[in-house]
């Protein structure tokens, strides 16, 4: 098959995007595919009239990833031009038989992207642009969580120019949890402990959204669970060495300790999977996704957000719960295509 691997963009999530991309790229070319890595937002200008030529002849991964990361240093320049789509991007996708959907974040992970390709028919893999937009707005799931019976930490909304309510007024308490709505990988957020503390928190988060999230703060385990064509995947537990699950502590090799399957009964494994596959069907998600879930002291489970494109390397968690079903990382993004490809199909009768 010929396929664009997606990645990069501009979100604040764009180097995890271009790991991701590499590693898919690498692990669909490993299964014989005519995989090529684009970034959607600086494209690709090497090539030239003759757009079936990318993908053919020799590719090299690494060189195309250090071609998107050339242009690190430009981006806000960038995006002066007008387009978001950078050069060649469109007509790359067109001519491929798939999109593999490497991307995360804002202008990615939010639909944007996946409503332009439902409309040009573009096949691509992951959520649709509805499901998509609904989980990326951190506000709207806590909302269809509550109203359909998922179970989800109480929290507000407080949007930048509106007064501060305290934490001892704001129904929330301390300790709690600060983050922008619709960000990724934790960048952001936030646990503050005192009330200095969450005023400085809401001040840091609101430098990358006008939009916030203040939750009820779950002292216990933290959960992960793949669903992948409707299937949950085994659970597996994080467990972060220091501090929280933030952005250090997900990507610094060694910061966390992920078992997988969890340590814990099979009546609990299925308590969570049950929970995470209502939290999947009440986003309308399709083709695959993973639930992030929180565990208390006795033993109440709560469903935090979804992630409709989870980080995508050998060592990410999706591809781990994959692996512990004995499915290895190449034969996962082969199936992740296969299962959006025929979800596209049923969606486009």
């Amino acid at each position: 098959m010929k396929i664009v691997v997606l990645a990069g963009g501009i979100s604040t999530e764009r180097e995890i995007s271009i790991v991701s991309g590499t590693q898919v790229c690498k692990a669909l070319r490993q299964k014989g595919h005519r995989a090529i890595l684009v970034d959607v937002f600086c494209g690709e200008e090497r090539i030239g009239k003759d757009i079936e030529s990318a993908f053919s002849g020799n590719y090299d991964v690494e060189e195309a990833a250090a071609y998107a990361r050339s242009f690190d240093g430009k981006l806000e320049e960038m995006k002066k031009r007008g387009s978001f789509f950078g050069p060649n991007v469109m007509k790359l996708c067109q001519a491929a038989d798939t999109v593999f959907m490497a991307l995360h974040g804002s202008n990615g992970e939010d639909g944007k992207i996946q409503a332009v390709f439902e409309l040009m028919g573009i096949p691509y893999t992951g959520s649709s642009c509805l499901g998509s937009a609904l989980a990326m707005d951190k506000d709207l799931t806590k909302q269809l969580f509550r109203e359909n019976g998922v179970p989800t930490p109480r929290g507000i909304v407080i949007r930048k120019g509106m007064p501060v309510v305290s934490p001892a007024q704001n129904g929330v308490g301390l300790p709690c949890v600060v983050k922008p709505s619709c960000g990724g990988s934790s960048v952001g957020v936030s646990i503050p402990r005192s009330e200095n503390a969450y005023y400085k928190a809401v001040e840091a988060a609101f430098s990358y959204e006008d939009v916030l999230i203040v939750e009820q703060y779950i002292s216990g385990r933290e959960f992960s669970c793949g669903i992948v064509d409707g299937e949950a995947y085994p659970v597996i537990e994080i467990a972060p060495l220091h501090g929280f699950y933030d952005y250090t502590n997900k990507y610094q090799a060694g910061s966390t300790v992920e078992t997988c399957p969890a340590d814990i009964s099979g009546e609990l494994s299925d308590k969570i999977q049950r929970a995470c596959l209502d939290a999947y069907h009440t986003l309308h998600l399709n083709s695959y996704g993973r639930i992030d879930v929180m565990m208390d002291e006795e033993e109440n489970v709560y469903c935090l957000e979804a992630n409709t494109l989870p980080g995508m390397t050998p060592t990410s968690l999706l591809p781990q719960e994959a692996a512990a079903l004995g499915i290895d990382f190449p034969s996962l993004c082969e199936k992740l295509i296969e299962v959006s490809l025929r979800d596209n199909a049923k969606a486009a009768r």
